[in-house]
């Protein structure tokens, strides 16, 4: 009886195969750590022993998750349906939630709905798109301007960035990937002057809540001053609220959600720290409540008039300080965050900050908290992004302390959650992508294939032993972009920026001349195949870079804002913090100069993009 065989029996890897292929062991302490995590003890042979013969003694997991169709192995006779039908079990029960017997049956379709033809659209980061009518941030009435326009112009689909919540508190987290909560939206996305209670305020308050918005940062988003000045308009408008309209909204998880955010305003923002007795104010709780109530109106109907909607994107995480790990208890590890082993792009791995899955709990639970998690995100979506899907089928653990090239691969039940993903995108008539990048097993790939998941193609990284893929040769079964929110955007990778910024940050690995070097010959190499397949236009470079995508034989094709106005910098540079204004830089073209949403959607680049991607069918 060894650690391995312990490790093993949890789905935990005691070594892995690293991005160049060479095999890697993970440290004893590592493997130790995430068991200890999952409430494994492996602290001693003995404890060892003892953990191994309580793994062969546990019960059956109380879970099944079955395709449609496919036979069901449970010694029951009949399955009491979530319509409260009681039916045989069978090949032909119904999709859905089931209860069999002290089980609980999953039955799934075969595969997520998948866009018919081929589609086109915009990716955005929403706070950078400011209007001349937002408060210094992009919001969900610049959102819905966006989406009307790309409708009118024959696009099907907007990719937004994720909009969860975050905790309410000064100073915001500044990234939308690490939200304090992924089943609510964010307030701060706002419009104001859009809510009812504005609308039926008298001129007098009005102008006292006009008379709040922020002087605007043209170099920066300042979310805290936005957020300042929206919750005192907020505050303003809250003795005017629709109480009948609220009681109605109101659920047992959205009343825990403003729990928490009342109490964070008085205890502060992380609730490790808070004291044992906890009263939240019941008027505070229903104030928060109705910021939800406005969240859930503002974001109605917009994407109507597309043939996909909006794509909204899923973090990976959330933040273990925040909301979802205060509601979800134990669903959540403690002593342990996801990140990514070393690679190419950072040689000393990556820790995320935020806390993982159990898989353990997501089984005992029959997967409740990702069934609301994704059913949350579904509500006003025409699909769903899911960042970092292999996250589905396994995740890189970090104990604490141990540093992020020293943590291991703890695995998931891939096809459980799939098949839940896809039942839940069916119900809600909405497309599935996932973002695929970086080292994917290739029976990952075969499993989002077969369950309806669009991968992600992006156009850096179609490239074979240091030739770039013809666009013809791209999968079909992929969203296609040239770049991402992590990425140099087009400017700024044909201009080299992005090499002279992390230079400047000292993010190099290697002088910067080798540098330089590698990234011309990369260009090079980029160029060279898109003037082999005629789709170079040497006047227009960034075009040229968006042919390939509309060349290739994806189903659906994004071209950024960003990349439509010239932007030179890329919203989130990975491995920085304080060094660079990460998911703070507005929408500029390539002088730096502000660029605000009516001006980009009315500009030339714009209109030539839209002009190629109308090619898309």
């Amino acid at each position: 009886m060894t650690l391995h065989e312990l490790a093993s029996r949890h789905g935990v890897a005691t070594s892995y195969a690293n991005w160049q292929g060479d095999h890697v062991d993970v440290p004893d302490e590592a493997v130790v750590a995430v068991l200890a995590a999952l409430d494994v003890d492996a602290s001693s042979d003995a404890a060892i022993a003892t953990s191994l013969r309580q793994v062969e003694d546990a019960d059956p997991p109380p879970v099944l998750v079955v395709r449609r169709g496919a036979p069901v192995d449970l010694d029951v006779d009949d399955v009491l349906c979530e319509d409260g039908v009681r039916r045989e079990l069978g090949p032909d029960l119904p999709l859905g939630y089931h209860r069999a017997g002290a089980s609980t049956l999953i039955v799934v379709p075969e595969r997520a709905p998948m866009p018919e033809g081929r589609h086109w659209g915009w990716q955005v980061q929403l706070y950078a798109a400011r209007s001349s009518r937002s408060w210094g941030i992009g919001d969900y009435a610049d959102l819905r301007t966006l989406c009307a326009a790309a409708a009118e112009a024959g696009a099907s689909t907007v990719l937004v960035n994720p909009v969860h919540a975050e905790t309410p508190v000064l100073p915001l987290a500044v990234s939308p990937y690490s939200p304090s909560s992924r089943l609510f939206r964010s307030p701060l996305y706002l419009r104001i002057e859009d809510t009812a209670e504005y609308a039926a305020a008298p001129a007098e308050l009005r102008a006292e809540v006009d008379a709040l918005r922020p002087l605007v940062d043209p170099a920066l988003i300042d979310r805290d001053a936005v957020w300042a000045a929206k919750q005192a308009a907020l505050e303003l408008l809250w003795p005017r609220h629709r109480v009948g309209a609220l009681a109605e909204h109101v659920t047992p998880d959205l009343e825990r959600f403003g729990e928490f955010c009342a109490l964070a305003e008085v205890h502060g923002a992380d609730w490790r720290e808070w004291p044992e007795e906890l009263a939240p104010h019941p008027d505070r709780v229903a104030f928060w409540c109705w910021l939800q109530l406005l969240v859930d109106e503002q974001l109605d109907g917009i994407g109507e008039g597309l043939g996909i909607g909006v794509l909204h994107d899923l973090a990976v995480g959330v933040d273990g300080a925040g909301a979802d790990a205060w509601l979800l208890g134990d669903a959540l590890a403690s002593g342990v965050t996801i990140g990514a082993p070393p690679d190419a792009l950072a040689m000393l791995g990556q820790d995320w900050g935020l806390p993982p899955w159990r898989p353990d709990k997501l089984v005992a639970t029959a997967y409740l908290p990702f069934r609301r998690m994704v059913q949350a995100v579904l509500r006003h979506a025409g699909g769903i992004r899911i960042d970092h899907v292999m996250g589905m089928s396994r995740l890189w653990w970090v104990p604490a302390g141990l540093g992020a090239a020293n943590g291991t691969y703890v695995a998931y039940d891939r096809e459980a959650m799939l098949g839940i993903l896809a039942l839940e995108a069916q119900r809600a008539g909405a497309v599935v992508v996932g973002e695929d990048l970086g080292t994917v097993e290739p029976e990952v790939r075969e499993s989002l294939d077969r369950c309806g998941v669009l991968g992600s193609a992006v156009l850096w990284f179609e490239s074979r032993d240091g030739r770039f893929v013809p666009p013809a040769d791209w999968r079909r079964d992929a969203l296609a972009s040239v770049t991402t929110h992590d990425l140099p955007t087009a400017a700024g990778w044909l201009t080299g920026a992005g090499v002279e910024l992390r230079s400047s940050l000292g993010q190099l690995t290697r002088p910067v001349e080798g540098e330089r070097a590698a990234a011309a010959k990369e260009r090079e190499a980029l160029l060279a195949m898109l003037s082999e397949q005629g789709l170079l236009d040497e006047s227009d470079l960034v075009l040229s870079l968006h042919r390939a995508l509309v060349a290739s034989p994806c189903r659906v094709v994004l071209a950024s804002l960003a990349d439509a106005v010239g932007d030179l910098r890329q919203p989130n540079l990975p491995g920085t913090i304080a060094e660079y204004p990460n998911w703070r830089l507005p929408l500029a073209d390539g002088d730096g100069r502000l660029v605000l949403l009516e001006e980009a959607l009315a500009s030339d680049g714009v209109r030539r993009l839209t002009a190629l991607l109308r090619q898309v069918g």
